[in-house]
């Protein structure tokens, strides 16, 4: 049986990267899936490769009349949300001192404050799943590497990432009595789109930057978009029904130096 039958969940960032796979795995499941996405066209060609059990939305998860509207949506089309997986976000490098405000806005408007917001949106259909679900519901989060530990050159991106883990532990012990089961997914920098972003924090030469990033993972390879997918389906499955409150490193053994 597949392991997300008839469930319906909701991926934020969803047209691409770590989204786009997550969402193809969510629906090999057998999940409905809601991609949101401020990438319209993106999210539409995603949506139509997979499927009738995918569909998508154009949503800015930072603002919460455009948050609210998607869940919805998504309520129309497949009457509940049992998942919710909160993995837009965007990247930083560089130094802190030549950081303006416009970009801590950015940073932390969308790493950080878009998935509070979000959260908060989709809590009452999660809360009325998981009364008539004893699988509960489920909400999850796109961390890092760095909500984990920190490098330098990425301190916005690291702290909006570490205060990814201190939502999913409050709101993990919040919402228990309600069955509803929070946990984040802490991947390493991943061979996506993404990545090109993040390259100068490590050199300015692309190739040397990808070595040394490599080279901090002891299995020797960067993580695949599939392999934080597959995590995914396992935390957002019944098989993960007695955890709540972690970060699961998705890193190939950095964090256990």
């Amino acid at each position: 049986m597949a392991r997300l039958a008839e469930k319906v969940a909701i991926i934020t960032g969803g047209a691409s990267g770590l989204g786009a796979a997550t969402a193809q795995r969510f629906v090999e499941e057998g999940c409905r899936v809601m991609i949101a996405d401020l990438n319209a066209e993106t999210a539409a060609s995603v949506s139509k490769k997979l499927g009738d059990n995918c569909s998508w939305c154009c949503v800015d998860h930072r603002d919460r009349n455009s948050a609210a509207t998607m869940i919805e949506s998504t309520i129309s089309r497949w009457g509940r949300v049992d998942i919710l997986y909160n993995n837009a976000g965007v990247p930083f490098a560089g130094s802190i001192e030549t950081v303006t405000d416009e970009v801590l806005d950015r940073v932390f408007g969308n790493n950080l404050l878009g998935p509070y917001r979000m959260t908060q949106a989709a809590l009452p259909a999660l809360k009325e799943s998981a009364q008539r679900n004893s699988d509960g519901a489920v909400i999850l989060f796109t961390g890092s590497l760095q909500a984990l530990k920190g490098r330098p050159n990425f301190t916005p991106y690291t702290a909006s990432k570490h205060g990814i883990i201190g939502l999913v532990k409050g709101l993990a012990l919040e919402l228990a009595p309600h069955n509803i089961r929070v946990n984040a997914i802490c991947p390493a920098a991943t061979d996506t789109p993404m990545l090109k972003h993040f390259l100068p924090g490590m050199s300015k030469d692309i190739n040397v930057a990808k070595k040394r990033f490599r080279e901090s993972i002891p299995l020797g390879r960067l993580p695949e978009p599939t392999d934080t997918a597959n995590a995914a389906v396992f935390l957002a499955s019944p098989e993960a029904g007695m955890i709540t409150g972690i970060a699961l490193p998705v890193d190939g053994g950095a964090t256990a130096y």
